[in-house]
């Protein structure tokens, strides 16, 4: 039986003997529930369109370019997980043009000289997931992921834990990052 608390009594835990933490903020995610209407095609409801123009407290913006910028991503695999954006709402690496193409390069290597100098990752894992069967979970506008690893971040907590632990709030991870970003 669940407590109030939201962690799963010993008495009744469940058949493989692990504790849950359970984390029903994420479902929205999960399931999609905060999806504007019409989904994420448009880009009145693409998260990575409105973010430049919301209030820097609200938008996770890290940095701004021409044609690129760097936003923390909502969802991070680990602190300090950036996302490289064009500005245009284009959902295919094909589709950029040669100085969208040029700087999204160049924030990506900032990006990682950045979370070197204020986290010191070991390494990174850099990716872009290519439509919604390869994993882009907002597959209509194209974002290079930058994660910042380090020996050991695969530690018990996901593995046993099935928990991933964040030791800094998300905001205070952007403030961190913005005032590394070469101006």
């Amino acid at each position: 039986m669940t407590g109030a608390d939201g962690h799963t009594d010993s008495s009744d835990a469940m058949t493989d003997g692990l504790d849950r933490l359970w984390t029903p903020h994420r479902m929205t995610y999960i399931s999609g529930e905060d999806r504007p209407e019409g989904g994420y095609e448009k880009p009145s409801g693409c998260p990575f369109c409105l973010a430049p123009g919301r209030p820097e407290s609200e938008s996770l913006v890290v940095a701004r370019g021409e044609h690129v910028f760097v936003v923390l991503n909502l969802y991070p695999y680990n602190p300090g997980h950036l996302l490289v954006c064009p500005y245009r709402h284009v959902a295919d690496y094909t589709d950029l043009d040669g100085p969208e193409t040029g700087e999204l390069a160049v924030f990506t290597q900032t990006a990682m000289r950045v979370i070197r100098k204020v986290s010191s990752a070991h390494g990174f894992n850099l990716g872009m997931n290519q439509g919604g069967v390869a994993g882009a979970g907002i597959a209509a506008h194209l974002h290079q992921h930058v994660v910042p690893r380090w020996g050991g971040d695969a530690n018990f907590m996901p593995v046993i834990g099935r928990t991933k632990v964040l030791p800094q709030l998300l905001g205070d991870t952007r403030e961190l990052l913005a005032r590394a970003w070469p101006s």
